[in-house]
């Protein structure tokens, strides 16, 4: 049994989860973590000076209890997708050869050193700033974004972070959210194909 673990990460709303959901749904043997589901309770995020609730940082997450399930999922693929109630499929001739997919997907993977490091496949969604701030205006969170939100903390720490990532990253893809998904999926589809029968292939 062989594995490995691709990286989508992006920007809020650039399209990372769409991506992931159709990857998966194409991939045999797949399953997906997604950061979002990390979140810490909001009575224990911090207020900025402005009374913004600092969501877009890494100690707004449970990033101890990611780990252990990316951490399971390495140990037995096969049973954290039963688990997760998906049916593990034969589509290798034999046991030794078949390859289990664990597809990571959030805003702040990359830049989390100890899940950083597993990644074999790394993939950034981007979008411009006028399209982010609209399709953000659009969407309902729970907690609601409050006036201002968007452009006093969303925006800049979303720089913040790319930059530091960027400084510590190395072998990330950028793609362009405004391209058809269709087309983002057959190329990243295609990349990954390629990489698990590379996988496949080694010893």
């Amino acid at each position: 049994m062989k594995t490995l673990v691709v990286g989508v990460g992006g920007m809020t709303n650039g399209g990372k989860s769409t991506l992931s959901t159709s990857l998966h749904q194409l991939m045999p043997n797949s399953c997906i973590i997604a950061q979002d589901s990390y979140f810490k309770d909001e009575s224990v995020v911090p207020e900025d000076s402005n009374g913004f609730k600092q969501y877009d940082t890494l100690d707004a997450l449970h990033m101890d209890t990611m780990m252990s399930d990316v951490d399971s999922w390495r140990r037995d693929p096969e049973s954290f997708l039963r688990q997760r109630g998906l049916s593990p499929e034969r589509t290798a001739p034999s046991v030794d050869e078949e390859v289990f997919v664990l597809i990571v997907e959030g805003f702040l993977i990359f830049n989390y050193r100890p899940l950083n490091e597993l990644f074999d496949k790394r993939y950034f969604m981007e979008i411009p700033y006028d399209v982010c701030k609209r399709r953000r205006s659009s969407r309902v969170y729970t907690p609601p974004d409050p006036p201002g939100y968007f452009d006093g903390h969303v925006w800049p720490m979303y720089l913040k972070n790319r930059q530091e990532m960027e400084s510590m990253v190395s072998g990330i893809v950028f793609l362009d959210g405004l391209k058809l998904k269709e087309e983002l999926l057959a190329a990243v589809c295609e990349d990954v194909c390629q990489e698990i029968e590379s996988v496949r292939e080694k010893d």
